[in-house]
């Protein structure tokens, strides 16, 4: 009776060894969003989804057939289980090409920015994958204006929150960053796509506090950084930031700082000074060496010539 019971604890304790070693074996992946149009096609919605690994084309793979999926949400609709299908998808350097039947393009216009806002948003979470590129019948997707619309990233999708969209915008912002030595500006030109909503100087200050997104060119502002208001009356331009602001980015200087804001600012045919304040108050010296309490014009001797 002793044997059997010593043969019993001993196999009891090779299936608990067996399955703590399978636990540990066991390989997770890593929580997505993945986002969907809202049935009053007004706004792009996300839900957590976690994939069951961290290999690339698998991930893909997975957020593919999850966007194609009826979300259990009804106020949820999955961009690509509607009226068109994907025939077929490729990636190529970071980018993702996905081919559409020709049923993409019976989408409304708003519906149809609010399903590339979706897709793009969910794919370019992925490690490795930068861009999303559309075709339609194999050929380039092009907007409601006939331009080829061409590779997109996140960035090109700009959020909206607490407001729904009365319409969608494509637009250029030429943004000014800081040079890899901090004490100059570069020039450069970001394509967006944006609501209606929101101001386009409130939409510029947003895009410099989040930085660049192309190589060679640095930030200027703390990314912290809040927007509290943007306003514009006679020809100046109100910039009220919270207190981040205060906290300069490492390595540049507090001119190229202020001026990306002004320069990239006047930038548009209505605005001609800038005013910055922090909570309202402008009485702050910026690095302790730029009042606030002053406006400031256009400075297009801080930007670094192109050779």
């Amino acid at each position: 009776m002793k044997k059997i019971k010593s043969i019993c604890l001993c196999i009891c304790v090779l299936l608990f060894l067996v399955g703590c070693s399978a636990k540990e074996q066991k390989v997770e992946g890593d929580t997505y969003q993945i986002y969907y149009v809202n049935k009053e096609q007004t706004k792009v919605i996300s839900s957590d989804y976690v994939t069951a690994t961290k290999e690339t084309e698998v991930v893909l793979e997975e957020l593919l057939q999850q966007l194609g999926q009826v979300p259990e949400k009804l106020e949820y609709n999955a961009p690509l289980a509607g009226k068109f299908s994907l025939v077929s998808y490729s990636v190529d350097n970071g980018t993702v090409t996905l081919s559409f039947d020709e049923h993409y393009k019976e989408q409304n216009a708003i519906e149809e920015v609010l399903t590339r806002a979706a897709i793009v948003r969910t794919l370019t979470q992925i490690d490795g994958i930068d861009y999303v590129t559309m075709q339609v019948r194999g050929e380039p997707l092009t907007d409601n204006l006939g331009n080829v619309v061409g590779a997109m990233s996140a960035d090109m999708f700009i959020d909206n929150a607490g407001n729904e969209i009365n319409a969608y915008e494509q637009v250029k912002m030429r943004l000014y960053f800081a040079n890899e030595t901090g004490d100059k500006l570069i020039e450069t030109t970001r394509k967006g796509v944006y609501s209606s909503n929101i101001s386009m100087e409130k939409l510029i200050v947003e895009q410099l506090i989040k930085g660049p997104n192309v190589e060679g060119i640095y930030p200027t502002i703390n990314p912290d950084t809040k927007v509290i208001s943007v306003t514009v009356k006679d020809g100046t331009c109100y910039v009220n930031l919270d207190e981040s602001f205060l906290k300069q980015t490492t390595g540049v200087s507090a001119e190229v700082t202020i001026y990306s804001i002004t320069n990239s600012l006047v930038e548009l045919s209505n605005v001609n000074k800038v005013q910055i304040s922090v909570n309202g108050e402008t009485n702050y010296m910026f690095c302790e060496s730029i009042s606030l309490t002053k406006s400031f014009e256009r400075n297009l001797d801080l930007v670094e010539s192109v050779e």
